[in-house]
């Protein structure tokens, strides 16, 4: 049998190491010509992936997926810096390919740890008030919709604010937003596939 809170952890803490290293590449939405961070094709995922964990885990352990995530993201950017400033092997070239790419992650990862933490926490409280009042799939709705607002203007503002152009800066807030609660959205009735395994008053 599938232990869908394993599955679902394991899920959301792979969503957001990608979306952390995705989101070193600015991108223009095709036919708008508007800005967004590479992360956002997958990161709104991880807001109903946080849900599933929350449903079949409880509330207590949701928060702590979160905390561990965030470690994570942080050895993810130690690794990176500490190969990064090794000697690389003469016959191979692409030091200064990985310096470019792979070190701006750290501030990017900074920024996704603050965002994460506040906006998932902030998720998890809306998440477990709005499931004992109403039903699953408004408590993952209300909760994605807060989450996203708050995580894209504090990811935003953190990573990109003095780095990018203020134009630029909004924009990438503005496409985060819009494209997080479409996915998210999208995402919502998925929910209704995770049975709650936990005592309600664990929610």
């Amino acid at each position: 049998m599938i232990n869908l809170g394993l599955v679902s952890s394991a899920l959301y803490i792979a969503s957001q190491l990608i979306a952390n290293v995705l989101s070193t590449k600015i991108v223009l939405i095709p036919f708008f010509n508007l800005a967004v961070d590479g992360g956002t094709v997958i990161y709104p995922l991880t807001f109903t992936l946080r849900d599933f964990v929350h449903k079949t885990w409880g509330k207590n352990n949701a928060r702590q997926l979160v905390i561990i995530a965030a470690a994570l993201n942080l050895l993810m950017v130690a690794l990176f810096w500490l190969i990064g400033k090794m000697t690389p092997d003469p016959a191979w070239p692409f030091q200064q390919a990985y310096e470019q790419i792979l070190l701006p992650v750290g501030r990017i990862v900074l920024a996704s740890i603050f965002a994460q933490i506040v906006s998932e926490l902030i998720d998890t409280e809306i998440f477990s008030a709005v499931y004992k009042k109403l039903n699953d799939l408004m408590a993952t709705f209300l909760s994605n919709l807060a989450g996203l607002i708050i995580d894209s203007l504090i990811f935003g503002t953190i990573a990109f604010l003095g780095v990018l152009p203020l134009k630029t800066v909004m924009e990438i807030i503005f496409i985060n937003i819009v494209i997080k609660f479409i996915l998210s959205t999208l995402s919502v009735p998925t929910i209704k596939l995770v049975p709650r395994r936990v005592d309600f008053d664990q929610i």
